[in-house]
């Protein structure tokens, strides 16, 4: 299909905040919610530590903030700082088929202050960044299952993709025309870094920068973006043709009529689901269910014997599995370690906590727990690819505990599952509270599900890194 990138570019350069529902609008507010709140609460984790620190270094005029901290730096160095700030503790947002939001906020956001954006122009650049990278995934994805359900491992697949929406949220904050945010998406589809996430997830213990820096992301998205509007020009038809984004992005699947279907008419980014649990999304289903299991029946961590989770088969791989935690990015993904803090009733803020991670009762409790893929997940997801098939047996004082649910909390595809408002808000709070004063938390809240009423977004910045 040729014409795509031109089709894409022109839906984001004509679309403006009165094209865009109220549902989409409060969605853009929520997402940006909380990802800030996932930013405050990833100062003081070593990836949020070293990243603001390289963000210093890098240093550059005073135009952005980086999140929690109130330094400024050039829009790139915090666009960097506030990308790995917003992943960092692993508490953001999904968006089918992977994360979005720490790859597409900080490069507006950085642009948005130093040119004094308004709260409306954010909203919308988070909205159109959202969209346009979850449609590019999407139409990138291969089917994790066969016909009869059996599950297929791709050896490629990555969510540096993400970068053409965040290029063209960039690009909108910056007003530019056409022909320039052609340039713009063309030069970041030539920077995205290679789709690493497979090889990621085979090795344990993990790395810092995880399935993609999320920092180096945001940082090229302001480059690409910049270097559009002072005349350096790109690949205009960097969507189309045999040799398009998806041939060296080294995809197998390339579904353009999922991209541009229905654009502009549905709003895919509504679908976004929410972390309650700082750690990896497709555990958060079998936690649910552990949860369960352990209040109702008032089980201690020295009452229970062993505990069996099944679950999506993509956790049967080394990081999932990995037992030795060495950093705070290997406990957001260990299987046991995630067990063993909630066996524990430590609280959300303290998972990654040095204290925590080297904690011999959670050691050992950490033996007691096992995983393995669920028998039935091929079969329920084509019934349904929303759902999300888990189960828990808990053996303990001699009997066996069992739960199972097709969702977790925090999922879009379920009403009883979905985080409302006020849950959202709850969250920010506690991960604002590491750094913000109870007087910026109100502020911030009150100013963010008002964000369309905001005329300058610097106003804000202030408050987010007002201590």
């Amino acid at each position: 299909m040729e014409g795509v990138t031109k089709e894409v570019v022109r839906f984001a350069v004509e679309t403006n905040f009165d094209d865009f529902p109220n549902k989409a609008v409060h969605e853009a507010k929520r997402v940006f919610l909380d990802s800030v709140g996932c930013a405050l609460g990833g100062i003081d984790v070593d990836k949020g530590k070293i990243s603001v620190q390289f963000a210093r270094a890098l240093g550059g005029a005073n135009e952005s903030t980086i999140l929690g901290v109130g330094d400024k730096v050039s829009s790139a160095a915090a666009a960097f700082a506030n990308g790995e700030l917003i992943n960092a503790i692993d508490m953001d947002s999904l968006l089918f088929p992977a994360h979005v939001s720490p790859f597409v906020i900080p490069a507006p956001l950085a642009l948005g202050e130093s040119g004094r954006a308004s709260g409306r122009d954010l909203i919308v650049a988070i909205a159109l960044g959202h969209e346009i990278a979850t449609r590019i995934g999407r139409a990138l994805q291969e089917a994790p299952f066969d016909e009869e359900g059996k599950f297929q491992l791709s050896d490629v697949g990555g969510f540096s993709s993400a970068i053409l929406g965040g290029a063209i949220g960039a690009g909108k904050i910056l007003r530019l025309g056409e022909e320039r945010m052609l340039h713009a998406v063309g030069l970041a589809g030539h920077m995205t870094p290679v789709p690493a996430e497979v090889k990621w997830r085979m090795v344990a213990p993990s790395s810092m920068d995880k399935y993609l820096s999320a920092g180096w992301a945001s940082l090229t998205c302001v480059t690409a973006v910049l270097l559009a509007e002072m005349g350096y020009t790109g690949d205009t038809e960097v969507l189309d043709g045999e040799y398009g984004f998806w041939k060296f992005y080294c995809a197998r699947t390339w579904r353009p009529d999922k991209l541009l279907q229905k654009l502009g008419e549905e709003w895919q980014f509504l679908e976004t689901s929410y972390k309650p649990y700082p750690c990896c999304r497709l555990i958060h289903g079998a936690l649910d269910c552990f949860n369960e299991i352990i209040e109702e029946n008032h089980l201690m961590p020295e009452d229970i014997e062993r505990v069996r989770a099944l679950a999506n088969p993509l956790l049967d791989a080394p990081v999932w599995r990995n037992a030795q935690i060495a950093t705070h990015v290997d406990a957001q993904f260990s299987i046991p370690y995630i067990f063993a803090v909630a066996a524990h009733r430590i609280p959300n803020a303290d998972w990654q906590a040095p204290d925590t991670l080297k904690a011999p009762r959670i050691l050992e409790f950490m033996k007691k727990v096992s995983f393995d893929p669920h028998p039935d997940y091929g079969r329920t997801w084509l019934q349904n690819p929303k759902h999300d098939l888990s189960s828990v047996e808990v053996v303990a004082k001699g009997q066996s505990f069992k739960k199972e649910k097709l969702w977790a909390k925090g999922d879009y595809s379920s009403e009883e599952a979905k985080m409302k408002d006020g849950e959202l808000e709850a969250k920010f709070r506690i991960n604002a509270s590491k750094v913000l004063r109870q007087e910026n938390i109100d502020k911030a809240v009150k100013a963010i599900f008002e964000l369309e009423k905001m005329g300058d977004i610097s106003e804000l910045l202030a408050i987010l890194s007002s201590k």
